[in-house]
């Protein structure tokens, strides 16, 4: 491959997080090289130094880059003051609609997450609780005011969660499903489950 130009740059450093998630997901961590990610990259194995200090950076990078996204994003997607039942519509909403389009971000978030040394692995799993706390809190304000069935919120929050995540592993933008009949299906499931009113009233 050509070496990249202006390999000092911000443009450089894009390059090599792009080459890194495309190799992560398809071989994982601790199967690839650096060279093999300089060779992606188009640039000599000892210009990565001028960006990174090891593989581990550039994972806890991508893991903590992506988390951080997600937290700011989702604080966007669910309203503050929203009643519970309209917060949890956005939050299984944006959280089926990010994952389907981040597809490789999330399988590595996850799957390598056990690849972290111990102080990354600690700010990735407390940016997660946080995350997870936000569906949480929804449920926990939803059974106070009694509109959602969650005796036990985080319980049930990690039940959602493993349900709407799963879809990474069969999702594809070809199938018969559109992203928003997706979405809707996924809200329906969840919702006729949790919700405390007519079920007749969740048609889509």
């Amino acid at each position: 491959m050509a070496r990249t130009a202006g390999s000092h740059g911000p443009k450089t450093m894009e390059a090599i997080r792009k080459a890194a998630l495309t190799l992560i997901y398809r071989k994982g961590y601790e199967a690839i090289t650096l060279r093999q990610l300089a060779d992606a990259v188009g640039i000599q194995p000892g210009s990565l130094y001028n960006h990174v200090r090891n593989k581990q950076d550039i994972l806890f990078d991508l893991v903590h880059d992506h988390m951080t996204t997600l937290l700011a994003e989702v604080e966007q997607a669910v309203p503050a003051e929203a009643p519970p039942l309209v917060q949890l519509e956005a939050f299984i909403a944006f959280h089926v609609g990010y994952h389907i389009t981040r597809r490789e971000q999330v399988f590595i978030a996850n799957s390598e997450l056990r690849s972290l040394e111990p102080g990354n692995h600690a700010a990735v799993v407390a940016l997660r609780k946080r995350y997870e706390g936000v569906l949480i809190d929804v449920l926990r304000r939803g059974a106070a005011d009694g509109s959602l069935r969650a005796d036990d919120p985080t319980i049930a929050a990690y039940a959602i969660l493993s349900m709407l995540t799963g879809i990474c592993s069969w999702y594809q933008p070809s199938g018969r499903k559109s992203a928003d009949q997706l979405v809707n299906l996924h809200r329906d499931l969840i919702l006729r489950g949790i919700v405390v009113q007519d079920p007749a009233s969740l048609a889509c």
